[in-house]
């Protein structure tokens, strides 16, 4: 089934809601302590810059306020350079 641009939309939101729900009231020290909330926000951010890179850049354009581009380089710094993500730009 294809998936419509509303499809991709609706997954940053989901994305951006559990990551809330993650983090909930953890302090950056809390937060580094605790791997399985690291990997789960960080996923979280891949899913998110994944789902970036299917709006269409006419849609894009019309929110230049939205940080498109930063999202989906943060994807790419998450899938390619796993091994030295630093958690202080999680």
């Amino acid at each position: 089934m294809k998936r419509e641009i509303g499809d991709y939309i609706q997954d940053i939101i989901d994305a951006m809601d559990k990551t809330m729900e993650f983090i909930g009231n953890l302090s950056y020290d809390e937060f580094i302590k605790d791997d399985k909330t690291i990997f789960a926000v960080t996923r979280a951010l891949e899913v998110i810059g994944e789902a970036v890179k299917n709006v269409p850049e006419e849609v894009r354009g019309k929110y230049p306020q939205v940080l498109w581009k930063d999202m989906a380089g943060m994807r790419d710094k998450l899938i390619h350079e796993y091994h030295g993500v630093r958690l202080d730009m999680v």
